[in-house]
């Protein structure tokens, strides 16, 4: 014999009821209101890219190809500006010394962030304190820190050459001398710039599993062995990244050469963007600075295109 379940009484049926579901109509509103609201957010966004990124680039497109001087009416002349910018005796030596500040900031500028980011990554006290002291030039305005630096290369009374008078060895012009004066302008880039690097190189160490390393002493291996062997195939990824990003912001070099050295003595640093800003702003030839632009902007967007590239492939192999 069976047993029917027992009704619930009409007073819980009146205390419960049950929830309809909202018309799908409201839910539709109510996900296309999150959305505007969304991209309403965005707009300002999109707004000052627009404003202040899109437009002067696209401007710059367009005035490379003109007879541009503010105040009158453009004038097409094709590919004029280009020619003039070509055969200009400061473009060979603009470029020139934009690829050996970029060879150099290589050699100097991406070994010794590497260096100390091991150094820092072995110490076992005061590690806060260092990377702070580290970080602490990257938070020093860019043209503070040139005019600083000026000071201190200065051939008479500059810090440097006193400590060189105090250790007895021979004096040097620094960023006045046509021959060490990019050198001294590395340096400067390099110091101003290097804790960024540091902290990103010390993260990609920290996330090195210890095991390698104990697997490579129990192995025998020495410390060189071990960056060589552990150190830089873990890290490869990151060391290539950030040699395309400072490809990248090495060649758009403009501050150090402008405040310390003027682009001299004998245009030894003059730099692609320090022409760019004498042909707009000293010979009022905005045409010529913007095809000059148009050059620079090629080679850059190729070295971007590089790195997006690879960065989706590490992102692919991760």
């Amino acid at each position: 014999m069976t047993k029917t379940a027992a009704r619930p009484p009409a007073e819980a049926i009146a205390l419960h009821p049950v929830q309809a579901p909202p018309p799908a109509g409201g839910r539709g509103r109510r996900r296309l209101a999150d959305q505007a609201r969304a991209y309403g957010f965005l707009l300002g966004g999109l707004v000052c890219f627009a404003l202040f990124s899109w437009y002067p680039a696209i401007r710059a497109v367009v005035i490379a190809f003109q007879k541009y001087t503010p105040g009158s009416s453009p004038e097409w002349v094709g590919t004029a500006n280009f020619t003039r910018v070509l055969h200009d005796p400061e473009f060979t030596a603009a470029w020139r010394n934009t690829l050996t500040f970029t060879l150099l900031a290589l050699v100097i500028g991406f070994a010794i962030p590497f260096l100390l980011a091991l150094v820092l990554n072995e110490l076992r006290h005061a590690k806060a304190f260092f990377r702070v002291v580290v970080y602490l030039p990257v938070m020093i305005p860019p043209v503070v820190s040139a005019l600083l630096w000026k000071w201190f290369y200065d051939p008479g009374a500059g810090l440097a050459n006193e400590a060189l008078r105090f250790a007895h060895l021979p004096t040097s012009n620094w960023s006045n001398g046509a021959d060490t004066a990019l050198v001294s302008l590395v340096i400067v880039a390099t110091w101003a710039n290097m804790g960024g690097t540091v902290l990103i190189y010390l993260a990609a160490l920290q996330s090195i599993p210890g095991e390698l390393y104990e697997a490579a002493e129990l192995d025998g291996a020495s410390l060189l062995q071990r960056v060589r062997h552990v150190t830089i195939p873990q890290t490869r990824f990151v060391i290539l990244m950030l040699m395309l990003l400072q490809i990248i912001a090495t060649m758009q070099v403009f501050t150090e050469p402008f405040v310390i050295t003027g682009g001299g003595p004998e245009n030894a640093t003059v730099t692609v963007l320090y022409l760019i800003y004498k042909y707009a702003f000293l010979y009022n030839d905005f045409g010529g600075a913007c095809a000059l632009s148009v050059m620079l902007l090629v080679l850059l967007g190729a070295f971007s295109a590089l790195y997006l590239r690879l960065t989706r492939s590490g992102e692919d192999d991760a």
